[in-house]
């Protein structure tokens, strides 16, 4: 039986192999890195997490994030499994220790007979002799190989910036002015609701915060200056130059929060930082992905109470993604219309997200697999996370009567993407639920129907269409 080529070691094409080898199809994992780097990647291995370590919320009664967390632990997913042996505390998000994830999935995948590792470059499209190929080349695909595929598939790739976030040596932070906390003493996987570094802004300090922001030098890339940004990943300072409450109701509200050096006096705006690696010496500036040049960086995020001397472990950076415009270019099945044998996976076909990116590598790899051994293919039911996500990237991109599809955008998995159920209007106890009341059921019932729905996809025979 001929092998299945997955052309990229990221999390998509890591998933995907695994799932490929699970199924007992042998594989062959194509990644350049170390050979040739990419702008943002700092090592040749597996799944590494080139931006934030954060699967962000591991709640699946209210977080469709949650939600695709529990059903890719039900499908056996190695990016999960990996991730819960390496988490570290982060109130109610699941983060990881970035290297010993990494570790974790390539030395799973170098355990299995199946999966042959080979280091290099594809910088073509693939021989014809690959008859069943998944490309996960993630949003760093190499530029020969983006510039094939934008060939064959006669569409222009869109593309935005994507920005990193600073690392910070924990023992470099002033905790006399610095306390540990959770949101709301939020106590989530391996937590312990004092999972958070919080420095604390006066209103004083956050105006002269902003403005230093606002006037920073930052990095231009003017050949790509009509390029958007992904509004999930915008840099503190596109988002400070919104309006200067902009980052007081983002990555620095202040609410959920007491300061343990002085309770009485609320902050005006908190920076908050994450724990990085399972030893805990390393933490990142939540939500302060930039495009600064780094002696500004430094400067200006020393201004923050708590990180006057700080120590960087890593410095904000920008790049620069791209995806292809899947609905018109991918089938149901994530193939590429133009060339079926080429199916596609990861951040390339428009998710967004560590998480969403491994699902839809999950889903390929048990898609190509079924497609070798002359299975039947199914996909997710749309009323799960996985399958509302699958429906967004091929077939959910709305239409105008006038000017065809709408501008394709990248997207995080969320509860607007599944199919709407009938309004709850009264709990329990028979109460009429109000506002919030009415939101947070909707979302409890969204997640009830997706869990039953996909215990019952995993459970029947595999005999349905693709196109359910």
């Amino acid at each position: 039986m001929k092998p299945i080529h997955v052309i990229g070691g990221g999390l998509a094409g890591s998933e995907a192999a695994w799932q490929i080898a699970k199924a007992g199809v042998s594989v062959v994992l194509h990644e350049m890195r170390p050979l040739r780097g990419t702008e943002a990647h700092k090592t040749g291995g597996l799944a590494e997490l080139v931006c934030s370590n954060s699967f962000r919320s591991d709640d699946a009664e209210t977080n469709a994030v949650g939600v695709i967390h529990r059903e890719m632990r039900a499908m056996g997913s190695l990016i999960m499994a990996a991730a819960d042996a390496h988490q570290v505390p982060a109130g109610g998000a699941l983060a990881v220790d970035r290297d010993g994830f990494s570790a974790a999935v390539e030395e799973a995948i170098g355990a299995r007979p199946e999966i042959t590792i080979e280091r290099g470059e594809i910088a073509s499209l693939p021989p014809d002799e690959w008859d069943n190929v998944i490309v996960a080349t993630g949003p760093l695909t190499s530029p020969s190989l983006a510039a094939a595929i934008g060939a064959l598939t006669g569409e222009e790739q869109l593309a935005f910036f994507d920005a990193i976030a600073p690392i910070v040596h924990r023992d470099s932070i002033d905790m006399d002015k610095a306390w540990l906390q959770s949101r709301y003493d939020k106590a989530g996987p391996g937590g312990s609701g004092a999972d958070y570094v919080n420095c604390p802004l006066d209103r004083d300090q956050y105006e002269t915060f902003v403005d230093a922001l606002l006037a920073g030098d930052k990095t231009e890339f003017k050949e790509f200056e009509s390029t958007p940004y992904f509004d999930g990943c915008l840099p503190i300072e596109i988002m400070a130059a919104r309006g200067r409450e902009t980052l007081r109701h983002g990555p620095m509200k202040p609410v959920g929060l007491t300061n343990a050096h002085n309770p009485k006096a609320k902050p005006y705006a908190v920076v908050q930082l994450r724990q990085d690696n399972a030893l805990g010496t390393l933490f990142n500036m939540v939500g302060f992905q930039t495009k600064l040049k780094y002696g500004e960086q430094t400067r200006i995020f020393r201004m923050i109470p708590g990180l006057e001397r700080a120590e960087f472990a890593r410095l904000g950076g920008l790049h620069r993604n791209t995806f292809l415009n899947s609905p018109r270019v991918l089938d149901p099945l994530l193939r590429l219309k133009a060339m079926p044998r080429l199916r596609f996976a990861g951040q390339i076909t428009g998710c967004e997200g560590y998480v969403e990116s491994a699902a839809v590598g999950l889903v390929a790899g048990r898609m190509a697999a079924a497609e070798r051994l002359g299975s039947s293919v199914s996909l997710p039911p749309r009323t799960t996370a996985i399958g509302a996500l699958m429906n967004h990237i091929t077939g959910g991109h709305l239409e105008t009567i006038d000017s065809g599809p709408r501008s394709f955008q990248p997207m995080n998995v969320n509860f607007g993407l599944f199919p709407p159920i009938e309004e709850l209007r009264f709990g329990a106890d028979g109460k009429r639920l109000r506002g919030p009341e009415r939101g947070v059921a909707r979302k409890r019932a969204l997640s009830a129907r997706a869990e039953q729905d996909l215990r019952d996809w995993l459970t029947r025979p595999v005999a349905s269409s693709a196109a359910e």
